[in-house]
């Protein structure tokens, strides 16, 4: 089915949604910066505007994985920009299409990316069938343009455009979300990332060659359905890197021995241990600034919370395909169901036969654990992600939502994002099959005197009834 075609049908089918943009007026748009658009979920190359930045010193600009960057335009010393919060449709894997709401067609929305001092204007149109603002989460400026509805501005209703204006006051990676009706515009998928960029040499902020950017978030899809189920707390199924799920999120590719830095976002329900294999990494900084040399360590694992965001960085220096992923190991499966009992080691022999005469569909599974599953055919609800799915070069992965490769290699062009397709181990580094039957066991040692081992043998005692003193 046309993702496009699902785009529009999915905003068509909202008179709410009809009504709002028909009520923007149309002469104050034309005034405006122009509400670029995008529905492709690929990730796009780094956006440099003309003069990298015209403000500034040169920057290394961000690749946001499975996204892409705001345009700006300059008007009166501002960089402008034009966020439009509307219902998406987002690819989250082929054939695999959500209702969202986003922002300029996606969701997550545009990676907003500037220098420090910048002064910056964003309008902010609503298409949305409700209210909404926008929180720029992190960001020191005027308490006015904090975004909380309520608090520090009249909502944002259906049609109008509200205009945030202030100054990019410190470099670093932060997020934008909604603070109106925030339970249900964040589980349908509005956030995006803002970086700022420092605009002098920073003692605390190295220059890199590669610099990546995503955010977590975490749906709740029925398996047929396409609308997430906004009331879930807990109990998600869909896991995602910037609303995509694996084997459809995009690899991080380096040159060897460049210099990667990764800035990860958290605006799901529960923390993430964000795990890299092959490298050691440092959190070089937080949303609240780059972390003091002399409090970073090594690490192949960190912990990003609720509301959170850590930027790492690493040498890429082994070259090869690298698992990056969430340790948490339901968060590396598509849809599950969370009533599916354990069956392993229930032996189904002699049952199938009876099972499928009353139910056609029974399929056995789960007896032998669940690996199975990666290679099983099965068939599912339309527009159902499978539970694990993604193949390598040595078969099944086993493997779905937050996991990507980190795809390092000699020959890799500087600033060339191209996949190079899977790495081709050197001769005899590669873990093998042993041939032939194994060495014998070890003989058992001789048991030790029991003169010098006595034990007590272990009892277990019922405690009786008895009366404790006050």
């Amino acid at each position: 089915m046309n993702p496009s075609f699902n785009r529009r049908h999915f905003l068509a089918g909202s008179a709410a949604t009809a009504v709002a943009a028909s009520s923007v007026n149309a002469a104050g748009l034309a005034a405006l910066p122009d509400m670029a658009q995008r529905d492709s979920a690929d990730t796009a190359g780094p956006w440099t505007p003309p003069g990298v930045t015209g403000a500034g010193r040169p920057y290394n600009p961000v690749v946001t994985l499975n996204g892409w960057t705001a345009p700006w335009r300059m008007k009166d010393g501002a960089k402008e920009f034009h966020l439009v919060a509307e219902p998406v449709v987002r690819e989250m894997a082929p054939g695999f299409l959500v209702n969202m709401w986003g922002y300029n067609g996606q969701s997550p929305g545009p990676t907003i990316e500037v220098v420090e001092g910048d002064r910056v204007r964003i309008f902010v149109t609503n298409r949305l069938p409700e209210h909404t603002t926008i929180h720029w989460h992190g960001q020191r400026l005027p308490n006015g343009m904090d975004g909380v509805g309520g608090l520090n501005q009249p909502q944002i209703a259906p049609g109008k455009t509200f205009v945030y204006e202030f100054v990019a006051r410190r470099p670093g990676t932060f997020m934008y979300h909604p603070h109106a009706d925030e339970m249900v515009q964040m589980a349908m998928g509005m956030m995006g990332l803002w970086i700022t960029h420092p605009r002098q040499k920073h003692p605390l902020i190295e220059d890199v060659q590669r610099d990546y950017a995503f955010l977590l978030n975490a749906f709740d899809v029925e398996p047929g359905s396409r609308t997430p189920r906004i009331n879930t707390m807990l109990d998600f199924n869909i896991w995602g890197f910037n609303s995509r799920v694996f084997p459809a999120i995009s690899p991080l590719v380096a040159r060897l021995g460049e210099r990667v830095r990764v800035r990860v976002g958290n605006l799901t329900m529960t923390n993430h241990p964000v795990h890299i294999h092959g490298i050691e990494f440092e959190v070089t900084g937080t949303d609240g600034g780059p972390t003091p040399k002399g409090a970073r360590w090594p690490e192949v694992t960190t912990d990003i919370a609720v509301g959170q965001m850590r930027q790492i960085e690493f040498i890429a220096d082994e070259p090869g395909d690298w698992a990056l992923h969430c340790h948490k190991s339901h968060h590396t499966m598509g849809a599950m169901g969370h009533g599916v009992p354990t069956m392993i080691g229930v032996d189904h022999r002699g049952l199938v036969g009876g099972l499928q005469r009353a139910a056609p569909d029974y399929m056995v599974m789960g007896e032998r654990g669940m690996a199975d599953m990666g290679d099983m055919e099965m068939e599912l609800p339309a527009n159902t992600f499978p539970m694990m799915t993604g193949r390598g070069p040595y078969g099944p992965i086993e493997m779905g939502g937050m996991f990507t490769l980190l795809k390092v290699r000699a020959d890799q062009k500087a600033g060339d994002y191209g996949d190079p397709g899977w790495y081709a181990q050197p001769p005899g580094s590669q873990a093998r099959e042993v041939q032939g039957p194994p060495d014998p066991a070890p003989s058992s040692p001789t048991p030790p005197s029991s003169a010098t081992t006595s034990q007590p043998a272990a009892s277990a005692r019922k405690p009786a009834a008895q009366r404790h003193a006050h």
